[in-house]
């Protein structure tokens, strides 16, 4: 490796094949060797994500090169809808190409399109690791949160128990039906949808500095196209009060239409007015036993929570879900980040 070796951070798109095969080449090794238990992403999902991002605001990637060769992968989130002031981090570098300063190379180029894009406060998350945590502080940035990423193993839930759990639910929540919806949603729930989605932002976010989440018609509507776009099919459970018709609450899960043995669980929400009468596992429970109708060949389901966020824990943990990492989540002023190795600020 030279003395001074050159680098070269560009940022790319979902039409641009080879950097974008280099940066999934490069990200999945990383995911091998920092969190196994991940699976590798694909080429379709890849793109999709880069067109669409989780609900049409896609974060924009970048390829780290030293010496012509892709060593590591970031990428910057700038919230339009919400959070203006906001900008979220990534920056990932192959383990035998650490520590030689490529990631904090990496890190300050992502800064610098921050402050170029006014924002005032910086994120970055990472697995558990005295690494992640020492890098983040190197730029004055303090843990706001953790995250537990949990798996449900099917084969090891036993169908009585769900359908012991789902009765018990359903006797508590008998003002109550489960609507079943697949791919989009019909027009006709889109609008009591946003209130019931909206209620996510009830959920613990501990110390992280964030708004809550803007919900419309056509967020809902662009988070739908992105989830169908990464080659998902979606299933949607609603919760829905039969004397009003008004919607309790709902969950998401969506199943990879290339490797049908894997599904993520998305959203579970129920809204204010409606909780006190089981619903969120009524929701959950309910969706499994619909999946083992609809999706036979699922084998796990991941799923993801602020470890504070004790209500839903207890929900999954009742329905067999096993930990399998914990993310820390880091934030701090800008202004900080943009000058490492002074202390931060009291």
């Amino acid at each position: 490796m030279p003395e001074h070796p050159a680098r070269h951070i560009h940022p790319f798109g979902p039409d641009d094949r080879e950097p974008l095969l280099a940066a999934l080449e490069v990200g999945n090794a990383i995911r091998s060797a920092d969190s196994p238990w991940q699976r590798p992403e694909l080429p379709s999902h890849y793109a999709a994500e880069l067109r669409h991002g989780w609900d049409g605001e896609p974060a924009t990637p970048y390829l780290l090169r030293v010496d012509g060769v892709p060593v590591g992968v970031g990428s910057l989130d700038l919230p339009q809808r919400d959070n203006r002031h906001l900008a979220w981090l990534s920056v990932a570098v192959l383990p035998e190409h650490r520590r030689r300063g490529h990631g904090r190379a990496l890190m300050q180029h992502l800064l610098a399109e921050a402050q170029e894009a006014d924002r005032t406060s910086v994120g970055i998350d990472g697995w558990e690791s005295e690494a992640a945590s020492g890098f983040a502080a190197a730029f004055g940035l303090r843990k706001a949160s953790q995250a537990i990423m949990r798996r449900q193993h099917l084969a090891e839930v036993e169908p009585a128990l769900v359908q012991k759990l789902y009765d018990e639910a359903a006797a508590a929540a008998d003002a109550y039906e489960l609507v079943r919806v697949v791919g989009r949603t019909p027009p006709e729930l889109l609008a009591g949808l946003v209130e019931v989605t909206a209620a996510i932002n009830d959920a613990p976010t501990d110390d992280l500095d964030i708004e809550d989440d803007v919900i419309s018609e056509e967020r809902l509507t662009a988070y739908e196209r992105a989830v169908l776009a990464r080659g998902n099919r979606i299933y949607r459970l609603v919760a829905r009060e039969r004397e009003t018709g008004e919607l309790g609450g709902h969950t998401v899960v969506a199943v990879e239409e290339e490797r049908p043995a894997y599904a993520h669980q998305h959203d579970t929400a129920v809204a204010r007015a409606h909780r006190g009468h089981r619903l969120g596992l009524l929701l959950k429970a309910g969706m499994l036993l619909w999946l083992a109708e609809a999706e036979p060949r699922v084998e796990t389901i991941d799923t993801w929570n602020a470890e504070s966020n004790e209500h839903m824990i207890a929900v999954n943990e009742l329905l067999g879900y096993r930990v399998m990492g914990r993310e820390l989540q880091f934030q701090g002023p800008l202004s900080q980040a943009l000058s490492p190795g002074r202390p931060p600020s009291r």
